[in-house]
């Protein structure tokens, strides 16, 4: 379940568009177990996910890993801390990036600073949370320059794929547990998609 929270010290009277949280107000909140994430200034809290969310994150990262380390292209993680600018501070479920971009976006607290080439959003149960990954992030991802955006549905084991064209990331294709999982940005990457809903 996902909720949008208002900024801290904030007087009643306020407008409310003039109240963004920001990076900074991260350091502020509690380490108990919640994912917290800021986009166009509102907060984000997603409590612990479904364990089928966890495993179906675990098998995108590690068809990625395997075949990162295979053709020495980039760098596969899960919940990796992407930092757009001071109100977009999200985390992916899964991200993959080139060798080069990640040495380019990279920082001194293990955060990207700038878009991974791919993003990956399970989606969990809950109106807010599938609004907030194919409407919220599919916008913010597409604005940052991410060239593709996966969204895995595990419940119904669908993955819609999005990629970067005329600089906006647009539906290309939805697959089904029965069909085989490639990218033009992975060359000669190729699962099937039932091992990442299994």
């Amino acid at each position: 379940m996902t909720q949008a929270i208002a900024p801290p010290n904030l007087s009643a009277n306020a407008p409310e568009d003039k109240l963004l949280w920001t990076s900074a107000d991260l350091e502020l909140l509690p380490d108990n177990g919640n994912r917290y994430e800021i986009i166009e200034g509102e907060l984000y809290v997603t409590r612990a996910p479904h364990w089928k969310h966890q495993t179906t994150c675990g098998n995108f990262y590690f068809e990625l890993k395997a075949w990162s380390k295979i053709t020495g292209l980039g760098y596969a993680a899960v919940g990796a801390g992407v930092i757009f600018g001071n109100k977009d501070d999200v985390i992916p479920d899964v991200v993959w990036l080139s060798k080069e971009k990640y040495e380019a976006l990279i920082d001194q607290s293990g955060h990207l600073l700038g878009a991974p080439d791919l993003a990956i959003e399970v989606l969990s149960a809950g109106t807010d949370n599938e609004k907030r990954d194919r409407e919220v992030k599919l916008k913010l991802y597409s604005s940052q320059g991410v060239l593709e955006y996966w969204i895995a549905d595990w419940r119904e084991k669908k993955l819609q794929i999005y990629r970067r064209e005329n600089g906006v990331l647009k539906l290309a294709m939805t697959l089904f547990v029965t069909d085989t999982l490639t990218s033009p940005l992975l060359p000669e990457f190729s699962c099937p998609l039932s091992q990442i809903f299994e």
